[in-house]
């Protein structure tokens, strides 16, 4: 058996089909074929530590933590950034001070708070309670007259809640668009606006230039008693964190 979870393993490096077969039954076998999955990392290219990430996640093993801290000092960007997010959503102790090392190496690669890496490291972190997203009252009250499952606010108040956040010093980097039918979520095409702020200017212009974009993007967004809009947003200790 050993051997050939082994074989598996290296196939997660594999084509697509390949790949996908060796990745399920290492989920399938669960428990014991994480101590070969962890020493056959270093030997996996991107694609196939990926797919070693996803098995991890299936089997919900805590020894896989070690590796997964190791992972997010890859080069390789996505592997950095699923492996943030496998750590938080397996709540493996002790990923708080690697998860925040990793965010600030973000920052000093100089990678936009709004690109992937940088999401999705600041949810891990968020997720194991070590980041607290400010959320003004107004914007805390709109949320909550919403549905239990809507996933975000009812877009009809976007407007309000981007005046809300610009005006507690929070910078929206982007939004999204959903449809609530009979408990389903569909996403929606939003008014697709290509913006981009400049990181090196002061705070206070990324607040006023997020608020200006985001404003027109309201002007433009799909709206109906259905459609719910999720920003998303930092707070100036995401671009300037305390070491």
């Amino acid at each position: 058996m050993t051997s050939h979870i082994k074989t598996l393993v290296q196939q997660l490096d594999g084509k697509a089909d390949e790949s996908y077969d060796a990745r399920a039954e290492l989920i399938w076998i669960g428990a014991d074929a994480i101590p070969a999955v962890i020493n056959g990392l270093p030997s996996l290219g991107g694609f196939g530590q990926l797919t070693a990430i996803e098995v991890f996640e299936e089997v919900g093993d805590p020894r896989c933590g070690p590796a997964l801290i190791g992972l997010l000092d890859s080069d390789n960007p996505t592997v950095r950034e699923w492996a943030a997010m496998a750590l938080a959503s397996l709540e493996i102790d002790g990923a708080i001070e690697p998860l925040r090392r990793a965010y600030r190496a973000c920052l000093e690669r100089a990678t936009p708070p709004d690109w992937t890496e940088s999401v999705g490291i600041r949810w891990a972190l968020t997720e194991l309670d070590a980041r607290a997203p400010v959320v003004p009252p107004l914007t805390a009250h709109l949320r909550a007259t919403t549905a239990a499952n809507a996933p975000g606010w009812p877009s009809a108040h976007f407007a309000e809640i981007i005046n809300d956040l610009a005006d507690h010093a929070q910078v929206i980097l982007y939004s999204q668009f959903w449809r609530v039918d009979s408990d389903r979520t569909y996403g929606v095409s939003g008014p697709g606006l290509d913006w981009d702020l400049d990181w090196t200017a002061p705070w206070e212009h990324l607040i006023e230039e997020s608020r200006t974009w985001s404003l027109l993007e309201a002007s433009e967004a799909p709206t109906g008693s259905n459609i719910f809009v999720a920003p998303t947003w930092i707070d100036r200790t995401d671009l300037y964190p305390e070491r």
